[in-house]
């Protein structure tokens, strides 16, 4: 009679651990059942605000260590202003060291990066824009000190402010095929 007794209790479905997240998917299903549907909107719209920056934390993780002699300063707030580009992911990091200082930026799933996968994505286009630079085995534009390439179709990686050459034995440490997959 016990054992029924336990494994009953063991039946009863337990609730969910709460975060802020389901807490606002389901305060706009409640929103929304209540007609409220600006308000549902709304915390439709905090829940992917906070998605994405779960998301961007795993994008983060692609961006290399500083080599010996720089140091790092990741961005925190990277993806928030991609809201008006049509939205996505996004990390961010500056560089400094003996020969100065740049910038490494990532985007994903984004429309401007769409945009640009017809440039990027084609090593002849690339050739005539400005000069090719091949980054374990991925094409990047060399234009104006900055180093735009395009990984998987669908993720740009741009270095720019610094000298090139520390731009890409930065860029040289990124796993492209591992970052290919990311967020899939």
């Amino acid at each position: 009679m016990r054992t029924t007794f336990l494994a009953a209790l063991l039946l009863i479905p337990l609730p969910a651990s709460a975060d802020d997240i389901t807490d606002a998917l389901n305060a706009a299903i409640s929103a929304y059942e209540e007609g409220e549907i600006g308000d549902a909107l709304g915390e439709i719209a905090y829940a992917t605000q906070l998605l994405n920056a779960l998301q961007a934390q795993g994008l983060t993780a692609f961006l290399p260590e500083p080599l010996p002699g720089y140091t790092r300063e990741v961005s925190e707030d990277a993806s928030s202003s991609l809201g008006f580009l049509g939205g996505g992911t996004a990390a961010e990091a500056t560089y400094e060291g003996p020969n100065g200082r740049f910038t490494i930026t990532m985007m994903a799933d984004n429309p401007m990066v769409a945009s640009m996968a017809g440039i990027l994505g084609n090593a002849g286009i690339i050739a005539t824009m400005g000069q090719l630079e091949r980054i374990n085995r991925e094409n990047f534009m060399v234009s104006d000190n900055e180093l735009s390439g395009l990984i998987g179709g669908r993720i740009l990686i741009q270095a720019s402010g610094g000298e090139i050459e520390d731009m890409v034995a930065h860029l040289e440490q990124i796993d492209f095929g591992e970052l290919e997959g990311f967020g899939q």
